[in-house]
């Protein structure tokens, strides 16, 4: 399909530079399955939802991936900005760097300031390789639990671009920017549709009668990138790393064997579950990487509804949405969105898509 199509203007005032307070008091546009569209608030979510339904939310915690320093393995030094998008092994990472122009392999960058943390006060990593698309192949000095605790004191919160080019980083964020049910650290972006979420909110929906199921899906750097073909056809999806257990699996399928509905808390949960997915519509356990990319056309096999966030033009989260709801319908929700003064993008507000009908085609 044509990228233009999933373009759209956005008012730079409508980007969300930190989330409501408290988390649930974010307004969540509820997409009806005729297109039909409703102005709640996240804390209107289980009114929406009937007992034997199943959110499925991402288990993922975001390290502190975003390290700065220096080049030091030559006479002269430049300013190295580097944010970790995919662990390789043990001491090695994959990486986007700004300004990659400033390094080749073999050169040394040194994260960090001399005296405060991490020994010294600084962590060195060699540049193994450089990709065609700016991403680096960095090797650290520091092996497991002692380099995760070095990038834990020396880095910060990636934020995305779109709020980082507009203010730096603080404390605050990192609370706001890891949902309620981070457990398990891998993630270079927060899934953003769990941050809405709160204790209270959760006991509300237990008490309706809705089950909550977790799975784990890594979210890469990739997430924050808009497709820069014509054509979706000529798109490379990054791998992302996900999770989904034997006993979520059987959960799931029970509660649809009795009239349950899935509905994934968020984009990521979303393409896990349809990677998981068995032509049949069966959920199956999952342990591997997915780079499953969803556009307009493609048969869903397990959700039903989807809560997610408002996405950036010609990204493939809004591809996603799409296909989903339906491009005409997802075209009107954002038009009244951005009239009505909703708040986009990972500390904005939240809409509730509710499939559109006959969407979920199984194949025989």
């Amino acid at each position: 399909m044509r990228t233009d199509l999933f373009d759209f203007h956005l008012p730079p005032e409508n980007i969300a530079l930190r989330p409501a307070s408290p988390r649930e008091a974010a307004r969540m546009l509820v997409v009806q399955g005729d297109g039909v569209l409703r102005d709640r608030i996240v804390a209107d979510l289980p009114d929406w939802l009937e007992p034997g339904d199943q959110l499925v939310v991402n288990d993922t915690k975001v390290i502190a991936a975003q390290l700065s320093g220096r080049r030091v393995s030559r006479e002269t030094e430049a300013k190295i900005e580097a944010t970790l998008i995919k662990r390789l092994d043990g001491s090695r990472w994959q990486a986007l760097v700004r300004p990659a122009k400033k390094l080749a392999p073999g050169d040394t960058i040194r994260f960090g300031h001399e005296g405060k943390v991490c020994l010294l006060g600084h962590l060195d990593a060699t540049v193994e390789a450089k990709g065609e698309e700016g991403e680096v192949t960095l090797s650290f000095v520091f092996h497991g639990p002692a380099l995760d605790q070095a990038i834990a004191d020396l880095g910060r919160p990636p934020l995305p671009p779109y709020i980082a080019g507009k203010r730096p980083a603080d404390e605050q964020d990192a609370a706001d920017y890891q949902t309620m049910f981070a457990a398990k650290e891998g993630a270079v972006a927060a899934p953003t549709a769990g941050l809405h979420f709160t204790p209270a909110l959760e006991q509300r929906l237990r008490a309706r009668g809705v089950g909550l199921q977790r799975v784990t899906l890594h979210v890469g750097a990739g997430t924050f990138l808009p497709v820069k073909v014509e054509d979706t056809e000529g798109h490379r999806m990054h791998a992302e790393w996900g999770s989904l257990s034997a006993e979520t699996a059987a959960a799931l399928n029970e509660a649809r064997a009795k009239g349950g509905r899935i509905v994934a808390v968020g984009t990521t949960s979303m393409r896990l579950l349809e990677s998981a997915a068995l032509p049949d519509g069966t959920i199956a356990p999952f342990e591997a990487e997915t780079s499953i990319f969803i556009t307009p056309g493609y048969r869903f096999r397990a959700v039903d509804i989807l809560m997610t966030n408002f996405h950036l033009p010609r990204s493939t989260l809004f591809m996603l949405v799409s296909a989903f709801a339906g491009l005409e319908t997802m075209q009107a929700a954002y038009a009244h969105a951005i009239r009505s003064g909703y708040r986009f993008y990972s500390y904005g507000d939240a809409c509730l898509l509710f499939r559109q009908p006959d969407e979920r085609i199984v194949e025989p």
